[in-house]
């Protein structure tokens, strides 16, 4: 299921996008989507996936991100014909198209009173060569001196209860040694590595670059509090 955006603005004005995963949107060409605009920010925002529904998030950009011309803080919902805007760019949401599927046409059927007479008469021929061909099996099965079935059932000696003597039994064949029988190797689990979804690497990046600008801060209000300290 693939949504998409259709551009409704700029020189882009009916380019559409598809989105069948997270995409990230922003002016970097390592965006998914990329916006060649001064006014876009390098990771502007994102389209989620989920359970088939399309969301977008705004990551922090300069100019914001709006949903109908409201701007958005958090992720947002988005459905068949939303105006999405990423600064001054606008883009209508497309939903994907129902799939059709097609049922295939039930044969004809005719009545057995109806088939034409030709029909039947091709019916008894091929019976009458089959049973021919099984005649034939058969008288060859006689003639190599091969025993009826009649005369093979007199050969197998039965009890009074109409239990068959002295049939052999194959042995089975031996088991190497060294070899447990008993023994069931345990199933080894297998490692399953989930994947990383874009948009919390980005999340991530970010919260990284957060954390080592406080750091700066910090350090530069260190050092003037120690200067003005041994002044």
């Amino acid at each position: 299921m693939t949504w998409k955006i259709q551009a409704i603005t700029s020189e882009l004005t009916g380019q559409e996008i598809g989105i069948d995963r997270d995409m990230v949107v922003g002016r970097h060409q390592s965006a998914d989507i990329v916006l060649q605009a001064a006014e876009i920010s390098r990771k502007h925002a994102a389209f989620l996936l989920k359970d088939q529904a399309l969301w977008v998030q705004d990551l922090n950009s300069s100019n914001g991100s709006f949903v109908n011309d409201l701007r958005i803080e958090h992720e947002t919902l988005l459905k068949e014909g939303d105006i999405v805007q990423f600064a001054s760019l606008k883009f209508s949401v497309l939903a994907p198209a129902q799939e059709i599927v097609a049922v295939p046409a039930q044969p004809e059927v005719i009545p057995a009173t109806e088939q034409p007479s030709e029909a039947v008469a091709v019916s008894e021929t091929e019976a009458a060569q089959v049973d021919e061909v099984a005649k034939t099996a058969a008288q060859q099965m006689n003639e190599q001196g091969m025993p009826s079935l009649t005369e093979r059932d007199r050969e197998v000696q039965v009890s009074r209860d109409g239990m068959p003597q002295q049939v052999a039994i194959p042995k089975p064949a031996p088991i190497p040694a060294g070899v447990d029988v008993q023994a069931v190797p345990e199933p080894q689990p297998i490692a399953i590595e989930q994947p990383v979804s874009r948009v919390e690497q980005v999340k991530e990046e970010q919260k990284n670059a957060s954390i080592g600008l406080i750091s700066i801060i910090t350090l530069i209000i260190l050092a003037i509090i120690a200067w003005l300290f041994f002044k």
